[in-house]
This record gives structure tokens, sequence and C-alpha cells, in this order.
């Protein structure tokens, strides 16, 4: 139960609200401190799977990058699955469309009880 002692009226708090509201849309950081902004992704960070083509690169990913995109849009309840549950489990996961499209051509029959086994899979395959 409130009983009235918040700092802000509620009409003072819906004021404040309008006024961010602007600032939240803009797409700029709204934070006044510059070390508070999330950082860029680095250069020596991992390649997403079947990302741009590099010359000079060998046409086959590793098994940790694919295995870190598998697991940036699968969680731990999306296993034991068939390819095309995984495949609808990527597809909600906003996972891209190169990712699921190969998670697709795997095997019907096959399960997969984790990521490991997974990437182990796509890898062998691309």
């Amino acid at each position: 139960m409130q009983r009235g002692s918040a700092r802000l009226s509620a009409h003072r708090d819906d004021e404040m609200k309008h006024e961010l509201q602007d600032l939240l849309r803009s797409g700029h950081p709204t934070r006044t401190e510059e070390w508070q902004d999330p950082e860029p992704p680095a250069e020596d960070d991992p390649e997403i799977w079947r990302g741009p083509v590099v010359p000079g690169k060998s046409e086959r990913p590793p098994l940790a990058t694919v295995r870190l995109d598998l697991a940036r849009h699968l969680g731990r309840g999306d296993f034991p699955a068939a390819p095309g549950e995984l495949a609808g489990a990527l597809h909600r996961g906003q996972a891209p469309d190169t990712l699921i499209q190969a998670v697709r051509r795997l095997p019907r029959g096959a399960r997969y009880a984790n990521v490991q086994q997974l990437a182990e899979a796509l890898a062998s395959r691309t």
C-alpha cells in the first residue's frame, strides 16, 4: 500500500516521462557519462558464422565460431530436438537466415542433445 511518501507526485512523474520520450526514441546514448555507454564490437571479437567474405580466409568456419553463434540464439530448453524444431527456435531467436537454412539442411531423422552436437554437425557439412 502506497502511503503518499513518494518523492515525486504522479503528475510530475508523467511529466518527466513525457520530457524523456523523444530522447529515448532518438537512438542516441541517454547517459551523461561516456563510460556508461555500451562498447562497440572489438576487432578481436569472434566473427558471426557465415558473415562477410574476407579474402584469404578459409571457407569452413571454425567450430568455436559456429557454436558461439548457435548459443547466441538457442537456449538449453531447446534441446534435445530435431533440425526442424531447432530451425524454428533459431527463427524465434532472430538468428541470421543463413544459419537457419543450414540447420534446415541437416538430416531430418537426426536429434541433437546440445549446442556442441549441433555445431559439430553444421561445421562438418560446410
